[in-house]
Formats: C-alpha cells, structure tokens, sequence
C-alpha cells in the first residue's frame, strides 16, 4: 500500500538534499569537489563507506582495463550505428549500454559468482585447487564446458589485460583485500586449460572477476560497474563518429544482403 505521507515513498541513505544542501553519504559536496577522484565517489557511491587508498587502486584498474575493445563489440558497434542516425549523444550512449546483457558484458557477474562459491569451499577448508576442480568441474558438467572468464576469440594465447590487473591485485596488503580471488582466476585457468597444447586466456572478464571478489563487491556489481566503465569507450566512439559523420543505417555493407529463409513469392 503506498504511503500517505509524500516523503516517505523513497528511503534512501546515498543523499540528503535539501535548499543550499547537498550531503552524498553524510559528506557535503563542498568538502568532496576538488578533494577526492571520480573512482573514490563511485565507491562512495556504491559501496556507501569511504575506501582504502589500496581499494581504490583495484578498483580504478578494473575500470580503466575494461573502457573499450573496438568497434567489433555490439555495444560501440550499436552506439556508433545510433550516432549515424541523427540521435544525440545521450542516446547513442544509452543504445550502446542498453546492449549488455549476459552474453556481451555479463561474464564478469558470472565469473564472480563462480569464484564466491570457489572461495566459500576454501572457507569450508578446501585447498583451492580442490575447490576450483570440485565447483568448476561441476558448472562445466551441468552448465557450460565454457566457463565465464577464460577464452578469447581474439586474444589467444593470452589477454593483455589479464596480468597487469591481477598483478595489482596481488601486489596489495590490504587485509580487506582477498588476495585468495587472484590464486581462484590462475587455478581455473589451470583447470580449464589442461590436456590443451595452449594455455585458455584469463580474459578481461576474468581478471576483472577476480579484482571485485577481492573487494568483496556482489556479483552484480560487477557487471554493473562494467557497464560504468564501458559506458566512457562507448561515449568516445559515439563522439568520433559524430564527428566523422556519414550514415550507417545497417550492420551490412550496402552490397551485401542478409540471408533470407521465408517463402518464395508466388
């Protein structure tokens, strides 16, 4: 039943706004303009307390490694195609970020959520080479042969991204760090990659995974901080092809025509 009472049909502990006052997490703005990063107030934000200098490091590699992978993705693709049909720029981005979902953009969350159930048998005394082969072993046997986080149809042997942001991840001493998350993304691929000639890339969804499980962020988090970060390469393609002009109305080059399986006419 809705309340009477106008204030009370939102609950919210991120703001308190009121004329001349703006509080976000109980720190006025003024006291945050000028003194803390952008990453800092995204952890604000989210989290809802303030963060360690080494928290917000893991974070901010996250999100720098994961801005952009080309035209090639659907989600700039997408944006790229809007910004070629007159929209403006806050729609070509909203079409971009609209387009990740679990296939493109949603491993991350997958990957997290495989690792909390990795790192909860560690916590039940497992070593993490029996956990990884005991919660692995059975997703790829009930879900996918293909776990989330490791393959790349790109980047083979290897994705550039992998090693620098897991190298930030165990170069920290951050006691609410969970370092236990990077040894999680190498024993998966270890996993995955035996009885193979080559090794199956960590790729930026696991390495990804594996520095938000260490921040203990949700699952779901991740993919929505991936779309944050996401969200600047694809305002940046939007911009460029803004720029550039031109019309683009389709996937297809104009001398090339989809398959078509219907009927024939007649």
């Amino acid at each position: 039943m809705t309340p009477t009472d106008p204030s009370q049909w939102w609950r919210t502990a991120i703001i308190n706004m009121q004329p001349g006052v703006i509080e976000l997490r109980g720190a006025p703005i003024e006291t945050l303009i000028g003194e803390v990063s952008f990453v800092d107030m995204i952890w604000r934000m989210v989290v809802g307390t303030p963060a360690s200098a080494e928290q917000l490091r893991v974070l901010e590699a996250a999100l720098v490694a994961a801005v952009d992978h080309g035209p090639q993705a659907p989600s700039v693709a997408a944006a790229r195609m809007a910004a070629t049909c007159g929209v403006g720029l806050n729609n070509a981005l909203a079409t971009g970020v609209n387009m990740l979902g679990d296939v493109h953009g949603g491993a991350g969350q997958q990957c997290v959520a495989l690792m909390n159930s990795v790192i909860n048998e560690v916590d039940r005394g497992a070593s993490v080479e029996a956990a990884v082969a005991s919660v692995v072993g059975a997703f790829q046997t009930e879900v996918s042969v293909f776990v989330p986080g490791f393959g790349h149809r790109f980047h083979r042997p290897k994705d550039p991204r992998a090693e620098p942001l897991l190298a930030v991840l165990e170069a920290t001493d951050d006691e609410a760090i969970d370092r236990r998350y990077g040894q999680v993304a190498r024993a998966i691929q270890a996993q995955v990659s035996e009885g193979k000639s080559t090794a199956i890339a960590i790729n930026i969804d696991g390495a990804t995974a594996a520095l938000y499980g260490a921040l203990g962020l949700a699952p779901e988090l991740a993919r929505g901080l991936f779309c944050l970060s996401r969200s600047v390469g694809i305002l940046a393609h939007a911009w460029e092809q803004t720029q550039q002009g031109g019309r683009n109305k389709g996937p297809l080059p104009p001398e090339f025509l989809w398959t078509y399986t219907g009927p024939k006419a007649g």
